[in-house]
């Protein structure tokens, strides 16, 4: 077996390998989108649905639509508390120019991580 077939073949493996670990993490019910939207709509605040979010990511374009749902889960009540929305706004804006010109699913995956995050953030804010 040539050199780069043997490194190819171990590449592969180790992505099967962490992809099982992670599918075995995440608390869906199954590694379908909407199992995993499920799950993080069912969590009971916004951690817990950032958890579940890290917990079942796919790294890909997929992460799209579980950033949104912990958007929303993190968002609840948050919007009517936030003094000053432009702020939030702002850096949600930050996130979408960030990765704006790269290419790749996977840059999809870090805005969706980036935005949930910002959303975290701020719920952690309004709470105090």
């Amino acid at each position: 077996m040539s050199l780069k077939l043997r490194v190819a073949s171990a590449a592969l493996l180790m992505a099967l390998s962490t992809a099982a670990a992670v599918a075995a993490d995440c608390p869906a019910k199954s590694t379908q989108m909407d199992d995993i939207v499920a799950a993080i709509n069912a969590a009971p605040g916004c951690d817990a649905a950032m958890t579940v979010f890290g917990a079942c990511e796919f790294g890909a374009s997929g992460d799209v639509q579980f950033g949104a749902a912990v958007e929303k889960k993190c968002e609840g009540d948050l919007l009517s508390r936030l003094t000053t929305p432009h702020t939030y706004q702002r850096d949600m804006d930050v996130c979408d120019r960030k990765y704006r010109n790269k290419s790749g699913t996977m840059y999809l995956s870090a805005t969706a991580f980036c935005r949930a995050q910002i959303a975290q953030r701020y719920a952690h804010k309004t709470r105090k």
